[in-house]
């Protein structure tokens, strides 16, 4: 999957990656910011994404695209189409451009909403990332389980590097019996959920 990564995808997410770092040294405000993943955390998602049993891929939190990317790797394995949520119309301006120059565009649909008033629309969800605002992480893990198929796999990024603000809801995840949990410590911390 990682070898067949298109030349227009690779070079896309290296402007990506060097945006990021530059945002992240220059004092760009928060949300301007692209905050995307590491790509050792893409890796993760794409090889996770990929491995998922049949149903719809979700990613809640598109900003300017770089995720969506490594989960549109695994997408074109499975079959599948991506289903990505952003609210900020800067960020949705981005990622059309970001899916353009990646030549994805068709492989995915960009949704301008806020995924918790959108997420009842989607069932058979086998694999969905969240990675908002982490105000909306319980709301989201809320509406996404019930409508997850079997073994279908659910991953909240920042859940190390946001412990203090994240931690009621990670705690209420490891004790929910109707799912397996486990915090993989891999970029700012993934919080792995299966679905039993």
């Amino acid at each position: 999957m990682f070898h067949d990564i298109s030349e227009a995808t690779l070079t896309r997410m290296r402007e990506l990656e060097q945006r990021d770092r530059r945002d992240r040294q220059d004092g760009t405000p928060k949300l301007q910011r692209l905050r995307q993943i590491p790509p050792e955390t893409g890796k993760f998602l794409a090889l996770l994404c990929a491995s998922a049993p049949a149903g719809r891929v979700l990613e809640i939190g598109t900003s300017g695209g770089y995720s969506s990317l490594w989960l549109c790797l695994a997408c074109q394995l499975r079959g599948e189409r991506l289903t990505t949520f952003e609210l900020l119309p800067e960020k949705i301006a981005l990622a059309q451009e970001t899916f353009r120059l990646a030549g994805v565009a068709s492989q995915l649909d960009l949704i301008h909403g806020d995924a918790r008033a959108l997420i009842d629309q989607y069932q058979e969800i086998a694999f969905c990332f969240l990675d908002a605002e982490k105000d909306v992480y319980q709301d989201c893990y809320q509406k996404i389980v019930p409508n997850m198929v079997p073994g279908g796999l659910l991953i909240a990024d920042n859940v190390i590097s946001h412990a203090d603000e994240l931690q009621p809801f990670v705690e209420q995840v490891l004790n929910d019996p109707s799912v397996d949990a486990l915090v993989v410590p891999i970029g700012k911390g993934v919080l792995v959920v299966r679905k039993l």
